[in-house]
């Protein structure tokens, strides 16, 4: 596939090398997660291996199930519910009723509410409106595999848990659902309602 880089601008944040695959990053997400919340600076607040930066707003009845890192000024509503592995970076705004799941959710990106988002990288200044799905997994299907589509061509990737990865400055409009292995190129929208599955597309 195309570089982390084509997709986010500060891929640095979650990679050492632009070339990783995001369903890799995922795949590894608990662990990369853990080691950086051993070394965490003294800005942050860590209890059972949740690490929240000290001007982080978290509201009541938010339930944190580490490893997870919450960066500067992010704000996360009420009855969220943040596990497996999650990490925001700086100026995150994640509303009430959110469900985030092994993810990466990049600087100054915005779930509204009531958005699920799983196994996923979501880049800066993404956009999702209220009730946008990201789905990870096909539980409607016998075969479970998943492919992403590269220049018009599925490839079969090792997990059957990967929801996409979301490039910089795109917008999801409301109740949208992006199916497992979606790659989304900087600045896409997706418009309220719509079905985001690639392989239809690559398949016809």
């Amino acid at each position: 596939m195309s570089s982390l880089a084509d997709y986010l601008d500060m891929w640095r944040l979650i990679s050492s090398s632009e070339g990783t695959p995001p369903w890799e990053l995922i795949k590894n997400i608990e662990s990369t997660l853990s080691e950086k919340i051993d070394t965490i600076g003294e800005d942050y607040t860590v209890t059972n291996h949740v690490a929240i930066h000290k001007s982080a707003v978290v509201e009541q009845h938010v339930v944190l199930k580490g490893p997870i890192v919450i960066s500067a000024n992010c704000f996360i509503g009420a009855h969220a519910y943040l596990r497996g592995g999650v990490y925001l970076g700086e100026h995150v705004s994640v509303g009430p009723g959110c469900e985030i799941k092994s993810s990466y959710v990049l600087n100054n990106a915005t779930l509204a509410h009531f958005n699920f988002v799983g196994d996923s990288i979501i880049g800066s200044y993404v956009n999702l409106e209220a009730g946008a799905i990201m789905a990870n997994h096909f539980n409607e299907r016998e075969d479970k595999t998943i492919h992403v589509v590269i220049e018009g061509k599925p490839f079969p990737i090792a997990t059957t848990k990967f929801g996409g990865l979301v490039g910089d400055h795109s917008k999801i409009g409301a109740n949208a659902v992006l199916s497992p292995g979606t790659l989304l190129s900087k600045n896409s929208i997706v418009k309220r309602l719509a079905l985001i599955d690639q392989m239809l597309s690559a398949s016809n």
